[in-house]
């Protein structure tokens, strides 16, 4: 008997919505591989955004109807959540898949790890405790150089939600997870991260891309996934 495959449960960016990931979705359906894409932006406008996160995860995942195994795979800021996550569920979870993230950091916030200056040059864009949304971080012409179709820029930017500065400050989750980690790097950016996970003896897929490169090269990026999402 040959196994069901596991459910892809792909989580964006808290900074970003499903636009984010949709194309990545419509790529992995076409290879025939069981997906779910997930709508979390209403959880991240108000502290304590972790917890209000993973209880609308749970929910959300619930609510699907999915059966069988899951692997959750995580966008940017989204992987350092992926142990909670898998721990609020109740199915069960094969194995998580950080793509183009940083690593989970338990007990410890964002702003314990992040330069000094990192933090404060956030803080000093916010206004009345809440950031821009992610796009306003950075020149206009960095975002469009990764992502030229107009439309599907406009798609992703106008899903960014405000997230409280608190955010940054609230510590991670502490969850053991002992299962299968794999590692998907797309941006020179998280170099580091897939170092770690290497030296950690996971699984690391390199793609010569961009942190948004699930938008724009949704096939590449569907390809390099599919066996760490099939791996026990």
């Amino acid at each position: 008997m040959v196994d069901a495959p596991a459910t892809a449960v792909l989580v964006h960016s808290p900074y970003l919505g499903p636009a984010s990931l949709r194309p990545l979705a419509g790529a992995l359906a076409a290879l025939g591989h069981p997906v779910v894409l997930l709508d979390l932006r209403v959880t991240v406008n108000a502290a304590p955004v972790h917890q209000r996160l993973i209880g609308l995860f749970a929910d959300a995942v619930e609510d699907s109807m999915v059966e069988g195994e899951l692997v959750l795979v995580g966008h940017s800021g989204a992987g350092p959540l992926l142990p909670a996550f898998a721990d609020a569920l109740e199915t069960p979870v094969r194995g998580l898949v950080f793509l183009d993230s940083d690593l989970p950091t338990p007990g410890r916030s964002w702003r314990d790890d992040a330069p000094a200056e990192r933090m404060a040059g956030l803080k000093s864009i916010s206004r009345a405790g809440l950031m821009p949304r992610w796009d306003l971080w950075f020149a206009p012409e960095a975002l469009s150089a990764m992502v030229p179709d107009v439309r599907l820029l406009e798609e992703i930017v106008a899903e960014a939600p405000e997230v409280p500065l608190a955010f940054l400050k609230e510590p991670r989750p502490t969850v053991a997870w002992t299962g299968p980690c794999s590692y998907v790097q797309l941006s020179p950016a998280y170099a580091k991260a897939a170092a770690a996970a290497r030296e950690l003896g996971w699984p690391v897929v390199e793609l010569d891309s961009h942190h948004l490169g699930a938008v724009t090269s949704p096939d590449e990026v569907a390809a390099a996934l599919v066996p760490l999402i099939n791996r026990r």
